[in-house]
């Protein structure tokens, strides 16, 4: 599942005419998601991606929080850039093994997106999300942006702030870029548009 997560897209979407009007956070989709199982008192779930610690704090905080979503296993991939061939297979593996309805993935973006697109076919699973900071935010190890920033479409400032040197190229270098194509593909259907 893909959702417009950020207020870029949400901006974007505005510009060109979309219809997205608003951002689906996969922490939205996350609570969503494990509340409905919850109440059905049906629903497995696994996680990829993170580190041991954090994976081991989500399956204590899941037992508390949704008690009824069975938690099937978790599996904490290497830290690179980017998974050799048996670094997937082996997440492919441990995931079909648990036969799990749900696949949470928490890895950076867009690694997470990429891996999922590349490995979904062979994922036994219904369901499949890229929820990046998720894990983090819901095992309190990250302090998601108070609500305020989140509704402004700041989300992104605070945690820059906090964390410059890890998203500054997302934040200050491709931000500009994004922003520029979208003004690139208005003006281009506007003249489209003069044309018809």
């Amino acid at each position: 599942m893909i959702v417009p997560d950020g207020a870029g897209i949400v901006l974007a979407s505005r510009i060109l005419n979309g219809r997205i009007r608003k951002r689906v956070t996969g922490s939205d989709v996350f609570r969503g998601l494990n509340d409905a199982m919850n109440q059905r008192g049906q629903g497995s779930c696994f996680f990829l991606g993170s580190t041991e610690w954090t994976l081991l704090r989500i399956c204590e905080k899941m037992a508390k929080d949704y008690p009824k979503v069975k938690v099937v296993g978790t599996y904490s991939p290497p830290f690179k850039s980017e998974f050799t061939k048996e670094d997937s297979r082996q997440m492919i593996a441990a995931v079909n093994t648990a036969r799990p309805d749900v696949l949470w993935v928490g890895m950076t973006a867009p690694k997470q997106e990429k891996w999922i697109f590349q490995n979904k076919k062979n994922l036994n699973v219904k369901f499949i999300a890229a929820v990046g900071a998720v894990f983090d935010f819901y095992t309190g190890n990250v302090k998601r942006s108070h609500p305020v920033f989140q509704r402004l479409g700041l989300e992104w400032l605070p945690r820059l702030l906090r964390q410059p040197g890890r998203l500054w190229g997302r934040t200050i270098v491709s931000a500009p870029v994004f922003i520029y194509l979208i003004f690139k593909q208005r003006l281009f259907l506007n003249k489209v548009s003069h044309l018809r």
